[in-house]
């Protein structure tokens, strides 16, 4: 990874490298790769060697990229832990990462110093200052007498890059070593897919602690000579982007479906009637090319003809990209969706404005990506081929197996997780069931979460899921209850951004529930279920960061709401 960087410091120094999203100064990359590098002389002064491990606890801001990227030029590896970690968690990551140092920040000093005393910890450095660390600017500014290109240059592919620690739903977390040329491989066929402009923007807002952000966004954007926007706060992804107007977009289905509700909100409120109907028209016409597409793609009808592709085109052009400006999204021309199942009508309306999403799909062990879209014919409800590479085939029992270059070198400290992991035959299982269809993967859930009834009838939950999702903007998360009971239930939390729009939320989630039972087989159908009164927000109890469903926690905290559900006699 040090030689990509600095081959792209060397190809373009004044492009510029990292910025905070709407500020108008960033760093070029000849400016990221100066402070990179006395940053390094400054961490060798205070005892940092290669084989050292460094632990980040830091907000998305540049200085992440910047103590990130200097680590690992002295060949030490620096792995990153969730802002929201309490003190016991920090303490098993700290004794499983064996670190001596921890690079943090004010807001999070008092906790990494609670824990101090009862780990490794030696050294701590603040990129803001605080009492009890030494400040970043201090180490940026102390001399040494490293050699930084000796140093970077004898780091070997091999070398151990970072660890990630997996968000589980039991037991502490797993810390997934991955090295230099897993990472390198990532972004190399990321780049030979997606192609992306030197300079071409996007946005840094997940957890850095989350492989998405740091391996498919970070260090891709820092191999690619990208420029990498960074969102300090979550919650202000919509600003950021009409502030960005990125290039390329990265997310998972929750923010899509916002971005969906953003510019639909903004078609019902066009003053002009005549301009509303052409939006509408537009649209319309939009869906007719995208279902021929797919029609092609799975019966291999001929497509839409050259007269439709043309006036969609002509669309595109003079209604949908305006349309797309409400919600920064018109000069993106790379999309990436992937970390929950996403629902059909999604996919085909921003297809239908002209921007279609690439389902991809991956997970940590494989440094984030392994199957993608090809961007020139998505296929709808599947995650793509294997990326050159990557192989993928199936188990007997439907498992996902998938084995190349990105594989994992292994859990930090877990052989024999590892090896339950990894075969003998060096394929990786997944864990995810899927079926291949003309070579496309189509993932129906996870191994562990199959839901098998008290009658004995398997279902996957996340179908059951994404089909009540999808029925309906206002719901904004949705569990599946049924496994060793004899009907199914759900609970629901409203999209709190949403919910006002709707004067009868009860109606419309009722009408949502139906239409989406529609969609089931009867055994799937939900029964009854359970609007709450509180809102599921990423990293919590009930969401991973990627808003992945944390089902054991819910099924443990809403307990008594559930069997109220089945404890009914009005079935």
């Amino acid at each position: 990874m040090c030689a990509s960087f600095q081959a792209t410091v060397a190809a373009h120094p004044e492009v510029t490298a990292l910025r905070i999203a709407g500020e108008p100064q960033g760093l070029t990359y000849r400016e990221y790769g100066e402070r990179v590098r006395r940053i390094a002389v400054g961490l060798a002064g205070l005892g940092v060697r290669h084989g050292d491990t460094v632990a980040l606890m830091l907000r998305n801001r540049p200085e992440f990229n910047l103590v990130d990227m200097a680590i690992l030029h002295l060949g030490a590896t620096a792995f990153s832990i969730y802002n929201t970690s309490s003190p016991e968690q920090m303490e098993y990551l700290f004794g499983n990462g064996g670190n001596r140092v921890v690079v943090t920040e004010r807001e999070f000093l008092d906790r990494v110093l609670e824990v101090r005393s009862r780990t490794g910890i030696e050294l701590l450095i603040s990129v803001d200052g605080g009492d009890g660390a030494v400040p970043l600017d201090k180490v940026e500014t102390t001399s040494g007498d490293l050699d930084f290109e000796a140093s970077w240059r004898a780091v070997r592919p091999e070398d151990l890059l970072t660890i990630i620690y997996t968000s589980g739903t039991t037991g502490p977390p797993k810390g997934v070593e991955l090295t230099h040329a897993n990472v390198v491989a990532n972004s190399e066929i990321e780049a030979g897919l997606l192609r992306p402009a030197v300079g071409a923007r996007l946005l840094s807002y997940l957890p850095s602690a989350h492989a998405l952000d740091r391996i498919g966004i970070n260090y891709f954007a820092a191999s690619a000579g990208l420029e990498l926007n960074i969102v300090r706060d979550p919650r202000e992804v919509n600003a950021a982007l009409l502030q960005v107007r990125p290039v390329m977009m990265a997310g998972v289905p929750r923010i899509w479906e916002k971005l969906q509700a953003i510019m639909e909100a903004a078609v019902a409120a066009e003053p002009d009637p005549a301009k509303q109907a052409a939006i509408h028209e537009a649209i319309e016409l939009g869906r007719t090319v995208v279902r021929s597409q797919q029609a092609r793609l799975t019966t291999g009808s001929d497509g839409p003809g050259p007269e439709l592709l043309r006036r969609f085109e002509m669309a595109e052009q003079q209604v949908l990209r305006p349309l797309r400006a409400v919600a920064g999204l018109d000069q993106t021309r790379i999309t990436l969706l992937g970390a929950a199942p996403s629902a059909p009508h999604m996919l085909e309306f921003f297809a239908a404005v002209g921007l279609p999403l690439l389902e991809a799909w991956g997970m940590t062990e494989l440094t984030c990506l392994s199957t993608i879209n090809s961007p020139e014919a998505p296929r709808f409800g599947t995650v793509g081929r294997p990326m050159p590479g990557i192989e993928v085939k199936l188990a007997e029992d439907g498992e996902v197996l998938a084995r190349g270059r990105t594989m994992m070198r292994g859990y930090r400290h877990d052989p024999e997780r590892t090896a339950e992991t990894i075969g003998s035959d060096g394929w990786l299982r997944t864990g995810d069931l899927g079926v291949l269809e003309d070579g496309h993967l189509r993932i129906i859930g996870r191994k562990k979460e199959l839901i098998i009834n008290s009658s004995g009838k398997n279902m996957s939950p996340v179908n059951i899921e994404c089909a009540i999702k999808g029925a309906s903007p206002l719901i904004g998360q949705a569990i599946c209850i049924g496994d060793r009971r004899p009907y199914n239930v759900a609970l629901i939390v409203l999209d709190p951004q949403l919910a006002p729009l709707y004067p009868e939320p009860e109606r419309e989630i009722a009408s949502a529930v139906h239409r989406a039972n529609t969609r089931l087989s009867r055994v799937e159908q939900i029964k009854r279920y359970l609007v709450l009164d509180t809102e599921w927000q990423p990293d919590s109890d009930e969401l991973t960061a990627t808003s992945k469903l944390r089902r054991t926690p819910i099924a443990e905290k809403y307990a008594e709401q559930i069997e109220q559900l089945y404890a009914a006699t009005d079935q």
